[in-house]
């Protein structure tokens, strides 16, 4: 009777052993497992801070001399709370006065204009920082962490990529280490060097929120969580293995200041833009000729291209490389070079990144299948903005042949287009739009847009309008491209319910 008791008290105890020892690992595993993900920056600082450099910019501004700044008021105030003797200021209030001569000309005077950060790329004083801090500067200062002071000439800038590289006259200075951004992973620590708000030397850290983050500009965005503020323009992003993913560029804010919200220029695409800036003084990019647009899932399906990828041509430039090549409006170019176009802001990317004169491959999706075109790439020009149409079709409305009724269940009423209308607008068919109500109104169709395709089948005139929609079935969704102005898009007309 007692061994039985004894045997079960014995597993108990062996029971409650192994639980508490579980329980033990339990409470251990989380602290050590801090401790070891828990980064220490200080020898990436040691390694890598030599190598980030102030920078302070000057403008030089005309002003009468004996005349009062802006800064008067601001210095006084700062004598009077400290008690120091109060300066002989003209132009100020309490304070006496100082009558300039007469017909004295205007005096240079050097005014501060900005201050940023930097990173030093080559031990012979290359200094890569951002575009907007030395752009419009008639002076570049760059101090370096053993605070020595540079004047700084500026080799290029590129407002596009906001990439800028200066230079000082040194030797033997700390170059920086480039990493590589395709081994960099989304919640990987990093950090940055910089001055903000001219604090030198400020080191701040954090972890990547994203990659490839789309802003609108003209290249891919670092997202990281690491504070950045006014000052830290131009410095690096610096991954564990202290190398330069990264500049700091921008951040997303309300107040002026950090909200965890920062991006940074990715440090391959700056290297390929400080390379021609170095070579040349200024960029060259290619280009081919196209106002382009997102595709959305909407018309993506409804075209049949499956999900939504690509760039959507709205318009083509006359006589540039798209339109020798063959592209029309309202194709979609679905890969570049063999390399895929997953969304529309890649395109701008990769054909600037093509050396202009390159013989290059388009990939487009018309009317529902894939077709190969050759364009040979040119150069970019200066910037420029696109010129939208006024919204309307171009030409006498009085030419037309007849008008049809045939798309009066979707709300649309069309007619043909005059000669000179299609010899205007540079297109061989459509039909104009009389009316759009009902369902063509909610799909986004108004009066005077031209209709060139219906469910992917080009339309030549009325009557193929009207075979077309006796041939489709009204009740499914109904992809529509259309021509306003001079642009062109697709768009859905969904059945009334």
């Amino acid at each position: 009777m007692i061994r039985p008791i004894a045997s079960k008290f014995g597993n108990t105890l062996a029971l409650a052993g192994i639980l508490a020892l579980m329980s033990a690992c339990l409470l251990v595993t989380p602290t050590a497992a801090q401790v070891r993900t828990l980064p220490d920056f200080t020898d990436l600082v040691e390694q890598a801070g030599p190598s980030v450099v102030n920078i302070r910019t000057m403008e030089k501004i005309s002003r009468h001399q004996g005349t009062s700044g802006p800064m008067d008021q601001d210095m006084l105030e700062f004598f009077r709370r400290f008690g120091l003797p109060m300066p002989n200021l003209p132009n100020v209030p309490n304070t006496p006065r100082q009558t300039p001569p007469q017909n004295q000309p205007l005096q240079p005077e050097e005014q501060p204009r900005g201050v940023g950060s930097g990173f030093i790329l080559t031990p012979d004083g290359m200094v890569m920082t951002n575009a907007h801090v030395v752009d419009g500067a008639d002076e570049v200062v760059v101090t370096l962490t053993d605070k020595r002071e540079f004047k700084a000439k500026i080799i290029g800038t590129d407002k596009r990529s906001d990439v800028a590289v200066v230079k000082i006259d040194a030797a033997g200075l700390p170059a920086v280490k480039v990493g590589d951004v395709n081994r960099l992973k989304v919640g990987e620590w990093v950090m940055a060097i910089g001055s903000p708000f001219g604090l030198e030397n400020s080191v701040t850290a954090g972890i990547v929120s994203a990659k490839q983050r789309d802003t609108g500009d003209y290249l891919p965005f670092i997202q990281t969580d690491v504070a950045i503020n006014p000052g830290n323009s131009g410095g690096p992003l610096i991954n564990m293995r202290g190398e330069v993913v990264g500049i700091n560029s921008q951040i997303y804010s309300r107040s002026g200041g950090s909200m965890g919200i920062s991006f940074a220029i990715p440090i391959d695409e700056a290297m390929r833009v400080s390379d021609q800036l170095r070579a040349n003084g200024h960029v060259t990019r290619g280009r081919i000729g196209v106002q382009i647009d997102q595709v959305t899932k909407e018309v993506a399906e409804s075209i049949g291209l499956g999900k939504p990828q690509g760039a959507l041509v709205r318009s083509v430039e006359a006589g540039t490389p798209a339109d020798k090549a063959g592209v029309e409006a309202g194709d979609i170019i679905i890969k570049f070079d063999g390399k895929p176009v997953d969304k529309s802001s890649d395109l701008p990317r990769m054909v600037g990144g093509t050396k202009p004169g390159t013989k290059s491959t388009l990939t487009v999706f018309r009317r529902g299948s894939s077709k190969d075109l050759s364009v040979v790439v040119a150069a970019i020009e200066a910037d420029k903005t696109a010129s939208r149409g006024d919204g309307g079709s171009k030409g006498d409305k009085s030419d037309k042949a007849h008008s049809s009724s045939a798309g009066q269940s979707l709300g649309l009423v069309v007619s043909d287009l005059s000669d000179a209308q299609k010899k205007d607008l540079k297109i061989k068919g459509g039909v104009l739009v009389d009316s759009a109500t009902d369902a063509a109104a909610k799909g986004g169709l108004r009066e005077g847009d031209v209709i060139l395709t219906i469910a992917n089948v080009a339309v030549a005139n009325v009557a193929d309008f009207d075979n077309l929609l006796k041939k489709l079935d009204k009740t499914k969704p109904l992809s529509v491209l259309l021509r306003r102005g001079d642009w062109v898009q697709y768009t859905v007309i969904r059945p009334a319910r």
